[in-house]
């Protein structure tokens, strides 16, 4: 990686020079990724990105500090949400971990520890169903693989829930129109056991990465390579 090598300009953090679509937060993610791969601020391949889905069993998740919501603490009760995370440093540099997320009002980007801290709350007594599982999944096989014909967003008369972005929709590079479900069906029983060497070098290879429970987050990004 040479992501040791990469600055974070102020204009590069500019929220308001990524694209955003309330409601699409994958295809936002999507574009977030290619965008800081192009700025600069990301290795040019994305290896130093990681796209993280958000859910559990029953597609409620407690998420605080966001913009969508009325309240003062900025708690939402999303269904899934997705977000990207970046390691930076590498060899004798010790790694840090930037969270990027358009839908939340905390720094842009923001370090993995004050996201964890602030957005997912967990002194916070919640109940057992309503506990975060999070999917990461390398960025470049996400840019490669991923893709939605954003069908979850209409009624069963076809009218739109949300409206889409302008652009066309995201097609995967093998000509799949639609596997966005794949991605955000996160169940506990998903949930890798521990966080070794084996489990930290799937992320890099499988397609739909790997599950971890909050109690893991940060204890698997403190183990990448």
């Amino acid at each position: 990686m040479t992501t040791s090598k990469l600055e974070v300009s102020e204009s590069s953090c500019d929220i308001s020079r990524f694209h955003h679509t309330p409601f699409y937060c994958e295809e936002n993610v999507y574009l977030l990724c290619k965008e800081l791969c192009k700025k600069g601020i990301a290795d040019a391949q994305g290896s130093d990105l990681f796209v993280v889905f958000i859910s559990n069993d029953k597609k409620q998740i407690p998420l605080w500090r966001q913009k969508a919501s009325n309240r003062a603490d900025g708690v939402v009760l999303w269904d899934y949400h997705v977000i990207c995370v970046q390691k930076k440093g590498s060899g004798d540099t010790p790694a840090t971990h930037l969270v990027w997320d358009l839908d939340s009002s905390l720094a842009f980007p923001c370090p993995l520890a004050t996201y964890v801290l602030e957005t997912f709350c967990p002194s916070f007594q919640t109940f057992s169903e309503l506990r975060r599982c999070f999917r990461i999944v390398h960025a470049p096989i996400f840019l490669r693989f991923f893709a939605s014909d954003r069908r979850h967003m209409k009624d069963s008369n076809g009218n739109w829930l949300r409206q889409p972005p302008l652009y066309q929709p995201i097609v995967a590079q093998d000509g799949t129109v639609h596997n966005l479900d794949g991605y955000f069906q996160i169940h506990a029983t998903d949930a890798v056991t521990g966080t070794g060497v084996d489990v930290t070098n799937a992320v890099f290879t499988e397609k739909l990465g790997v599950v971890v429970t909050e109690n893991q987050l940060e204890e698997f990004f403190s183990q990448i390579p």
